[in-house]
Parts: C-alpha cells; sequence; structure tokens
C-alpha cells in the first residue's frame, strides 16, 4: 500500500478527517477536499490512484465530479460514500463507470477492504502500462499483453531467443497468439529487415503442400507450367513460420528434417539444391508427442522442431491477465474515448472460462463497442453464453436493464448464504468468504430477517 496516494472529497469536516485518519493508518498518503470544485483544482496539479467522494455536496455533486475527474484522468478509479437513501444514485454510478460505492455508516474493516481492492486493482494496470512501455522501448511487444506469472516467463524467453537462429517450437490453445510470439521474436531479430513468411500446413491442401514449401520447376507435374519459387527460398535471409505443423503429411516431414538440418531445399521435379539462410518457427495446437506415438510424426523432426519450447497458456488460466487485456481491446476498438465497464460485468467476464481463449475475448469487446447502449459496458449488454446458466432470462432484451439491481442481487445471495447454512452468521459468513461483522453489518443494512424453517 505504500506510496499509494488518494484524494478524499466530502463537505462533512469529521467524516473527512476518520477517513484520512484510517487511511494514513492503513500506509496510504491522503488529500482532502471540502468540495468537488477544490477537489478539480487539485487534480489538475497532482496525480491519485484513488478518487473517494461523497455523492451528495453543495454546488457539484459526486457524478459530475467523476465526470469532470475523468477528463483529466481517465484511468482514475471512483469510489463514492453515499447515505442509505441515495442508493439507486451510486447503483447508476457503477453502471457509469465509478469502480465501487460504500453506504454510511460504514464498518472501518469493509471500507478498508474496499479501499485495497481498488488500489490493488489500479496498481495492476500501471504496471501492466508500465511493463508495456519497457518492452515496447526494447521490444515490438505491444500486442502481447499479460502481466501474470506464465507471460513474464515468455517474455524473458523471447528476449533470450530472438537474437539467436534457434529453432522455435511455440505450443498452445488455439486462438491464445501464437503468431503474435512468432512476429515478435523475428522482429527482435537481426533478421527483422527480412520477410517473415507464413505458411499454413493444415490450410493448404496436401497434394500442393510441398510445391508451396519448397517450389517447382517446370513440368514437375500436370499443371506445372513454369517455376515456382517455394516459401522457404522466398524467406531466405529471414524466418518461416510453419503454422499447424502437428498437420503435415508424414512423406513431407523428411524433406523439412533435410531443411533444418542442412538448410538445404530441393525445389520438386528438380535434381538440384538451393541452400538457404533461414530461421524456422513453427506452431501446434495438437500434441506433437501423441502424434510421434501413434506414428504421424517423425520422432527425429519432433526432436529438430522442440529446440526452444513456448508453451502460451490458456486464458482460463491466468485469469488476472484478463482485466488488462478488455482494457488493452478497449483502448484499441474504442476510438478517442473509450468505454468504461461496468464492476459487475468484469467480475462475470473473468469468471467465464473462455473456450477460444485471447481471440474469443477480443472479437467479444469488439461486438461489445459497436453494440453497446450507453458510454459504459454494462452486464446486461454480455452475451447469453457468457452469463452464468440462468441469467441471461432475467435480463430484458429491450430496456437492456438487469431486473434484479446490484442492491438486490447483493441482499438475495446473503439471503440464499443464510438459509443454506440453516442461518448459522458464521457458517454463512464463511460460505461468503467475509468476515462475520461484515455480514452482521449487512443483515441490518437489508434489514434480512430470519425466515421459518
Amino acid at each position: 500500500m505504500e506510496n499509494s496516494s488518494i484524494l478524499i472529497v466530502d463537505d462533512d469536516d469529521s467524516l473527512r478527517r476518520v477517513i484520512e485518519f484510517n487511511l494514513q493508518k492503513r500506509g496510504y498518503t491522503t488529500t482532502a477536499a471540502e468540495s468537488a470544485e477544490k477537489a478539480l483544482k487539485i487534480l489538475k496539479s497532482s496525480d491519485f490512484d484513488l478518487l473517494i467522494s461523497d455523492m451528495r455536496m453543495p454546488g457539484m455533486e459526486g457524478i459530475q465530479l467523476m465526470e469532470k475527474a475523468r477528463e483529466m484522468r481517465p484511468d482514475l478509479p471512483v469510489i463514492f460514500i453515499t447515505a442509505f437513501g441515495s442508493i439507486e444514485k451510486a447503483v447508476e454510478a457503477v453502471k457509469l463507470g465509478a469502480y465501487d460505492y460504500i453506504t454510511k455508516p460504514f464498518d472501518t474493516d469493509e471500507f478498508l477492504h474496499a479501499i485495497d481492492r481498488a488500489i490493488d486493482h489500479q496498481r495492476l494496470i500501471a504496471e501492466n502500462i508500465k511493463l508495456r512501455a519497457e518492452l515496447e522501448k526494447q521490444y515490438s511487444f505491444s500486442d502481447i499483453i499479460g502481466n501474470s506469472e506464465a507471460m513474464q516467463q515468455i517474455f524473458s524467453t523471447i528476449k533470450k531467443v530472438a537474437d539467436t537462429d534457434a529453432t522455435i517450437l511455440i505450443t498452445g490453445e488455439s486462438g491464445t497468439g501464437k503468431e503474435l510470439i512468432v512476429r515478435a521474436i523475428h522482429q527482435n531479430s537481426d533478421r527483422s529487415g527480412s520477410s517473415l513468411v507464413t505458411v499454413n500446413c493444415a490450410a493448404i491442401p496436401k497434394e500442393l503442400l510441398e510445391s508451396e514449401l519448397f517450389g517447382h520447376v517446370v513440368g514437375a507435374f500436370t499443371g506445372a507450367i513454369k517455376d515456382k519459387t517455394g516459401k522457404f527460398v522466398a524467406a531466405d535471409g529471414g524466418s518461416v513460420f510453419l503454422d499447424e505443423i502437428g498437420d503435415m503429411p508424414l512423406e513431407l516431414q523428411a524433406k523439412l528434417l533435410r531443411v533444418l538440418e542442412d538448410r538445404i531445399v530441393e525445389p520438386v521435379g528438380s535434381e538440384n539444391t538451393i541452400t538457404v539462410d533461414i530461421r524456422v518457427m513453427a506452431a501446434t495446437n495438437t500434441d506433437l508427442q501423441a502424434r510421434v506415438r501413434d506414428g504421424k510424426f517423425r520422432e527425429d523432426l519432433y526432436y529438430r522442431l522442440n529446440v526452444i519450447p513456448i508453451k502460451i497458456p490458456s486464458l482460463k488460466d491466468r485469469p488476472g491477465d484478463i482485466p488488462i487485456l478488455i482494457q488493452h481491446f478497449l483502448d484499441k476498438f474504442g476510438g478517442k474515448r473509450p468505454p468504461g465497464i461496468e464492476k459487475k460485468a468484469m467480475d462475470r467476464l473473468m469468471a467465464y472460462r473462455w473456450p477460444g481463449n485471447v481471440r474469443e475475448l477480443e472479437n467479444l469487446i469488439k461486438r461489445l463497442i459497436i453494440l453497446k447502449k450507453s458510454k459504459t459496458i454494462r452486464y446486461s449488454d454480455l452475451p447469453p453464453e457468457i452469463l452464468q446458466p440462468g441469467e441471461a432470462a432475467r435480463i430484458e432484451s429491450d430496456s437492456g436493464k438487469v431486473e434484479l439491481s446490484l442492491v438486490e442481487s447483493e441482499k438475495k445471495m446473503i439471503i440464499e448464504a443464510l438459509e443454506r447454512s440453516g442461518w448459522n452468521q458464521s457458517r454463512a459468513a464463511k460460505r461468503l468468504e467475509i468476515q462475520r461483522h461484515v455480514l452482521l453489518y449487512r443483515i441490518k443494512k437489508y434489514n434480512i430477517e430470519p425466515r421459518e424453517r
């Protein structure tokens, strides 16, 4: 929490001092303002990691303050403090892009927990921006996004191997971004001034693949009316990327092995060979070792390809990267003023399994930006396949509103946990993964009474 700075805006002097005291005790640096107008003046000259504001203040109110603050700092997270009677306004603020809201009187531990989460979220985004800037300064990795340990290891590997001629084998599920890794390696090698030639081994009919890769001479087969330069020769001085290498026919694998071992290409129908200076990178979403065991892939070729293995994790295995990727795609497709995304929608996207990986997420964000009904992407904008079972039925397609508000959803979740725990508050709190005193505060806040068992 050290060095995180928070701007507190509230016209209530005593509450403002209490908040400052608790945050400073937590290790945060605080600045206070008694009005939205003064806060905006402070924001013009100072940088903050979080803005905490009362919803209702004399003069400019909280939502107006958030809108003007976002013009100066689009990524500044905002938490609102609101009285119970103004919850609808606070829910609307969350839909407009606020990070969260807290109702008065609030429990100190619950309040600090909300602040910690907002700061952690902001720090994650800031770290990724910094990391991306550092990488882009030295390496062109602008489209490879990730702050997870697995992605950091991939970045480290790329740095080490980019300027070598070592053969690379990239594995991972479809949609994980294997071609992006190949392009990053090529662009940051001393071959970047020459071509990167891509061949999809699964997309070319096997009877044409040999000619495509190795070329042919006139008369080599019916229809060969002139000489053809193959991809290996065309890439001389540069790199060749063999995508979906696992689908290469067995009879071509011996010729590929010779290219890897000797950098010699023999065009179809020719008795002459051509020496090439190339780097070979390959990728597959299949288990090559299993294909070797099944006799469908040469073992010696597998080991020739697998000099530097890079395995890209699926998106479900690095959920911490999802918010960073979403922000990247919002910035990429959102134009000059990218839309925000409400917290409930973000939470659902993080919980989804993403069978199509990063490509599926990218296409979804592009679609949501095009079809969005407001400046913020809302939970109700998400397609049925992303929502939890039964959730889609509770969304009104004509109005785009969720029948249950955020407050009602929270109350319903608490009642359900209590019922499943036999109204034992300690067990219910454990089920909800919150402290018991936080649950008691929520029970009192929502006026929840035990039902007859």
